[in-house]
């Protein structure tokens, strides 16, 4: 462990990661300060230049910018009341009133460090339990993988939007997507129309920079406003008082840290509904629960802990199985493939000093962003000023440079228009972007493993549930399947009718 830990701290202490750790924190803060601009839709941007970078940087340019703007997206929705991104969206109500009582340094230095509180102990959990699982996802076979998938899917349908209905259709456009190209057991054709470039299937990066890049720049763009106006902070008086204020709400954190881990373990969940989530647990346990949305500290340290904790969740599913947490970890996922690294419990034993770089970068991201997370309060004025006419286009030139630079292949950037369109109509009519891209990551580990598993069974299905762990994996599948149903049917066993 000792060699794997010097070994780590060599290749964070380089000059080139070292750049990347600062500039990458300024991106994410700059992204997530500008209202309409996400947390993924910034990892998806990044992606071509991780083309270029080593392991490492690559690895800790996710690390930094997610852990920035997941925090910056406060300040617009404490200034201006327009969240930054979707996880700041829970308390916003109460960070906007608290501001309107002259509170707003208050609730943004609350909002710093409760998110880096909250980010360490993801990332300590991070570090204790994913490789204990590695230990236990060694003995897994195809039957294992195939039910880890298929419950991967199956949650990302329940709980990662609120119609289930809407967010299955987007997992069901991602896994057609999946299937574009040759078939992986026979090698035949599939919905190529005769076209070698889909031979290799819908490229995933020009897909994900459209569906989360194209698709902001067409919302953000279609939106009235292109200017904001902000209210002047004094940054130097953020963390008067805030050591009372954590330690007054001390439970909630010890609760919401957990319960956002948690959430982020689960794939598709993601950093807003952790948010959302531990809101509403800190709403129930408080005492004055008439308070909330009329500007209370209170949710927000329970629920900026919340967020914060998730990001390092979601990784321990995508290092230890393959599986995304969220969409920025289905992105990552992507830069792992690309550059030669399979996720997996594997990656533990042949890369040990990889992923110990990664637990100490969110360490350092999350003590980094207390300074950090300053220096973005006292120029939140400039950045809410922005003028989304400029903004937007030069975004829109990244997309398009960025997916052609992968391949050289104005095909590309034709997939990265489409998806973006369809991103945007998606998003104009309720139906959530992140089951797409979840979709096209899990669809080939659910198929592989399904024909593997087939075959080596001679198309036996009852050996799905031979072994015990594949056994317990899908029955939690087919409960996830039956979960909606479930009140009804107990309804009716008590004697009632189910309700209409």
């Amino acid at each position: 462990m000792i060699e794997h830990l010097q070994g780590a701290v060599s290749l964070l202490t380089t000059w080139n990661a070292a750049l990347t750790i600062l500039i990458c924190s300024l991106y994410g803060l700059f992204v997530g300060a500008v209202p309409g601009l996400t947390a993924t839709m910034a990892t998806a941007l990044i992606v071509p230049f991780t083309f270029f970078m080593d392991p490492v940087p690559a690895l800790v340019s996710i690390v930094s910018l997610s852990a920035m703007a997941i925090f910056a997206g406060d300040i617009p929705a404490t200034l201006v009341r327009i969240p930054g991104t979707p996880s700041s969206a829970a308390y916003t109500e109460d960070a906007y009133e608290l501001t309107k009582q002259g509170k707003a340094e208050l609730a943004l230095g609350t909002s710093v460090m409760a998110s880096s509180i909250g980010g360490l102990f993801g990332a300590l959990v991070l570090m204790t339990a994913a490789p204990m699982l590695a230990e236990v996802a060694l003995k897994f076979t195809s039957f294992e993988y195939f039910w880890l998938a298929a419950l991967g899917l199956s949650a990302t349908v329940m709980i990662a939007s609120l119609s289930p209905l809407k967010a299955g259709l987007a997992l069901l456009v991602g896994l057609f997507f999946s299937t574009v190209g040759l078939d992986i057991t026979l090698g035949y054709p599939r919905f190529t129309f005769g076209s070698t470039e889909l031979l290799n299937g819908v490229n995933f990066i020009p897909a994900m920079i459209g569906l989360f890049g194209v698709s902001e720049i067409l919302r953000n763009m279609a939106a009235a406003h292109l200017r904001f106006p902000t209210t002047n902070v004094r940054a130097k008086h953020i963390f008067r008082g805030i050591g009372a204020v954590l330690w007054k709400y001390r439970n909630h954190m010890m609760r919401s840290g957990p319960l956002g881990t948690f959430i982020g373990i689960l794939p598709g969940a993601g950093a807003d509904i952790a948010a959302w989530i531990a809101y509403a647990v800190a709403r129930r346990f408080s005492r004055e629960p008439e308070k909330f949305g009329k500007g209370v500290i209170e949710p927000i340290v329970g629920a900026t802990t919340a967020n914060n904790a998730c990001l390092a969740g979601a990784w321990v599913p995508a290092l230890v199985f393959g599986i995304p947490g969220d969409s920025i970890t289905a992105i990552l996922i992507g830069i792992l493939f690309m550059k030669g690294l399979r996720p997996g419990p594997e990656i533990f034993q042949r890369q040990p000093e990889l992923l110990y770089a990664v637990y100490i970068s969110f360490l350092v991201a999350n003590l980094l962003m207390i300074p950090f997370g300053y220096l973005a309060i006292r120029v939140s004025s400039t950045m809410l000023r922005v003028p989304r006419n400029i903004l937007m286009p030069a975004i829109l030139i990244f997309c398009v440079v960025g997916s052609y630079a992968i391949n050289n292949s104005d095909f590309d950037v034709g997939i990265m228009l489409a998806t973006g369109i369809l991103g945007y109509f998606f998003e104009a009519n309720g139906i959530p972007v992140a089951p797409v891209v979840l979709g096209m990551v899990l669809g080939p580990i659910l198929e592989q493993n399904f024909m593997v598993s087939m075959i080596k069974s001679e198309w036996d299905l009852t050996q799905f549930f031979m072994r015990p762990t594949a056994a317990v994996l899908g029955v939690l599948t087919i409960l996830t399947w039956l979960a909606p149903f479930i009140p009804a049917m107990v309804k009716r066993l008590r004697g009632g009718s189910p309700s209409r």
